[in-house]
């Protein structure tokens, strides 16, 4: 007996030994890893659930931009493959019989992208066909059910047609079709007039719906039919089952700001003809679903009444022939359908728009919800209103889809960036593996999850993530994390500001204070009028906790966020010293200012009962700039130039100036050209610059490590903390 225990023992040993050397072997993540990354965007199964497609985004030879192409994976095991050479594809829609690929493609000219066209790829073989020649492009394709049409939304006005069609002649001099200069004059009108990471928004060409036929023949050109006019927009399209008519979703109202949200749901002839009112939603309704027998509508929304700073999406169900009230199926969840864990690793390009879909049979509707931190799809009886689980776990769904049975899912970790699986009948099977080379050789750890008490008894949930090679008996400095929004969630998806924090010796606490979503729509709304406040006593409670644990140096913290966590970043440090350095990102600093100057009007009858020359003391008492006279900590401020949602000068360009004033260290970081979504989808290198820039910052007064970068004198500030508030 001994002499055949000897083998296998040798076997473990010889097993533990590589699995030693396999883990010294990592290296800890680092910003640069960034340019490696891979995401999956706007996943698509065919009918018959043999391949799923998806989009993979990817950083560009010159760091500067993203590519995205189109790729399939047999879903009963094998490669993936690349279906398409393009730069900016995207957007896969399979035909019915699932032999054609439609998708987007958007070209260069003269080094600029063109807008995108439809075109179609037969996945017998062949180069793609380009299908049309749309004036200011395309956008969300669909399928009709036979195959034999694709409808589409475009922005061409009558102007651009009338353009189009006069180059297009024969013997005509093609310079006389334009006029004699494209003006980039702005002329505004309307309150709500440019849109973060969009731009300013142009009223003269609304989207409209359009549809082109389909032949196999590539040979056989099509004209496309506009099936929609006039002065409004229209979106989220899908088609009647029996291909007669195409649903969507529009707001008959030019100046809809300052106003309570509705949403009426129309249907088109896919002859052309007069939109006929289906009905009538008051509040914002999104994601438009259509059942398999036709007669059902589903879609994601909520109600604008009564006016509450956050309401949790749910799920509708109308009944087509009649034209009935919507029903809430989903009433007595309190949960949020449609997702919404944040972080800094979702797709930059080409996510795709997820919508519920139908089972084959009609009883289900399948869409993501979250719940404390998670993310998965869930399966809502079309009768009872009775939930099941289709996916499962610590994780985040990003996007998905389904032929009314199968589901692919792309799905992310605390670990994993992004994969796409299979899921439905059982364990979930994945179908890809993208990262897999870079991420087996990083050293990654999940976070520790947490509940602690807050001032009010109310258990707050949070994250702790930990250095690499962590030891309890040692001292860490630590970083205080805050989430946007305000409405938004930490949770379990791939972090890497949090994993590289952690991978250069710091302890990351980031938690879901009261106001954040998942966590039951009581949870988040309860900050309504009351923000920021209860929310910065729950952000002190989890460092009281953190420093409970032992292992964090009081003296040695810092704190940082983005958008309502700048907000709230600016608020921390007028109302505690005990935090050494802060870096406060996309921030607000004055309400009123902010009132006066961001794109999203919608928010403020929500956050504020009246506009800030009716009620200034309530604007006063809630901005942070009210309190700059206070602040001691030596803080950063990074901000995009182009960032409307939260613009530079109603934030960190005004507490810099007063910091500057009051000679507290203080430096502003500006990147060119960048929005709001800098740390999610701004250009690879300025992501990582900021990345650099907020570890620097921290490197300097959190560790002591000296740098020149900032222009200060001395390198690093004398410690200016007054005895902790707490």
């Amino acid at each position: 007996m001994k002499r055949k225990l000897r083998p296998l023992l040798a076997c473990v040993c010889m097993a533990l030994i590589t699995a030693v050397a396999a883990a010294d072997d990592k290296r800890p993540i680092t910003e640069l890893d960034l340019f490696q990354f891979r995401w999956i965007g706007d996943p698509q199964i065919t009918n018959d659930g043999a391949q799923a497609a998806f989009v993979e985004i990817t950083v560009d030879d010159k760091r500067a931009d993203y590519e995205t192409a189109i790729w399939a994976v047999p879903t009963g095991g094998g490669d993936a493959r690349r279906l398409t050479a393009g730069k900016r594809d995207s957007s896969p829609r399979w035909s019915p019989d699932g032999k054609y690929l439609a998708f987007l493609r958007a070209i260069e000219k003269d080094g600029k992208p063109q807008p995108a066209q439809l075109y179609v790829l037969a996945m017998q073989g062949g180069e793609p066909w380009q299908l049309t020649h749309q004036p200011e492009g395309v956008s969300q394709p669909a399928w009709s059910a036979d195959g034999r049409a694709i409808a589409f939304l475009s922005k061409a006005n009558p102007q651009d047609l009338a353009i189009a069609a006069c180059e297009s002649a024969k013997d005509t001099d093609k310079a006389k079709c334009r006029p004699l200069r494209d003006t980039d004059v702005k002329v505004i009108t309307r309150a709500h007039y440019r849109l973060n990471n969009v731009g300013y928004l142009d009223f003269s060409r609304p989207s409209h719906i359009w549809s082109i036929a389909f032949s196999p023949d590539q040979q056989a050109k099509a004209e496309a039919i506009q099936l929609t006019r006039g002065e409004f927009q229209e979106g989220n399209i899908v088609w009647a089952p029996d291909g007669s008519r195409i649903f969507f979703l529009s707001d008959r109202d030019n100046e809809p700001y300052y106003a309570l949200a509705k949403t009426s749901i129309y249907a088109v002839p896919a002859s052309g003809g007069e939109p006929a009112e289906i009905a009538r939603f008051d509040g914002q309704a999104n994601a438009l679903s259509v059942s398999p027998q036709g007669n059902r509508l589903a879609f994601v929304g909520n109600l604008s009444a009564p006016v509450q700073s956050h309401k949790k999406n749910d799920l509708w169900l109308l009944d087509v022939a009649n034209g009935a009230t919507p029903h809430n199926l989903t009433a007595k969840y309190d949960w949020e359908w449609g997702g919404g864990i944040i972080g800094d690793q979702e797709p930059p390009r080409a996510a795709g728009n997820e919508r519920p879909v139908w089972s084959a049979d009609g009883t289900g509707i399948m869409l993501v919800a979250a719940r404390e931190g998670r993310a998965n799809v869930e399966r809502v009886d079309a009768a009872s209103g009775a939930v099941t689980d289709v996916t499962s776990g610590d994780q985040a769904v990003i996007n998905f889809a389904s032929n009314g049975s199968q589901v692919v899912a792309d799905i992310s970790t605390t670990t994993s960036l992004n994969e796409l699986y299979l899921a439905g009948g059982g364990a979930a099977k994945r179908l890809t593996a993208v990262n897999d080379r870079l991420f087996a050789a990083l050293k990654l750890s999940p976070p520790q999850e947490i509940r602690y008490p807050s001032f009010d008894g109310r258990k707050i949930h949070a994250l702790i993530q930990l250095p690499p090679d962590f030891d309890p008996k040692k001292k860490y400095p630590l970083i205080l994390n805050i989430h946007g929004g305000p409405h938004a969630a930490y949770g379990h998806l791939f972090f890497h500001e949090m994993q590289w924090m952690a991978a250069k010796g710091y302890v990351v606490l980031y938690p879901n204070p009261r106001g954040s979503t998942s966590f039951g729509e009581g949870f988040a709304n309860i900050i309504q009028y009351r923000y920021p406040g209860d929310d910065y006593r729950d952000l002190m409670a989890g460092i009281d906790e953190m420093l409970r644990r032992g292992y964090v140096d009081d003296k040695h913290m810092g704190v940082t966020g983005g958008s309502g966590g700048g907000l709230l970043t600016n608020w921390v440090i007028g109302h505690t010293d005990r935090f050494a350095a802060a870096v406060s990102q996309r921030d607000i600093a004055d309400w009123a200012a902010w009132w006066y100057a961001d794109d999203f009007l919608l928010f403020h009858p929500m956050w504020f009962k009246k506009p800030p020359f009716e009620d200034p003391a309530d604007y006063r008492e809630r901005s942070p700039i009210t309190y700059i006279g206070r602040v001691k900590t030596p803080t950063m401020f990074i901000l995009g130039d182009s960032d409307s949602r939260t613009p530079p000068e109603t934030g960190g360009d005004e507490m810099f100036r007063a910091l500057k004033y009051r000679k507290v260290p203080t430096v502003m970081v500006r990147f060119p050209g960048e929005s709001h979504e800098l740390s999610r989808s701004g250009k690879p290198w300025h992501r990582v610059e900021r990345l650099q820039h907020i570890v620097n910052w921290f490197d300097l007064y959190l560790q002591g490590k000296k740098t020149n970068e900032y222009d200060l004198v001395p390198a690093a500030a004398p410690d200016l903390r007054a005895p902790a508030q707490r």
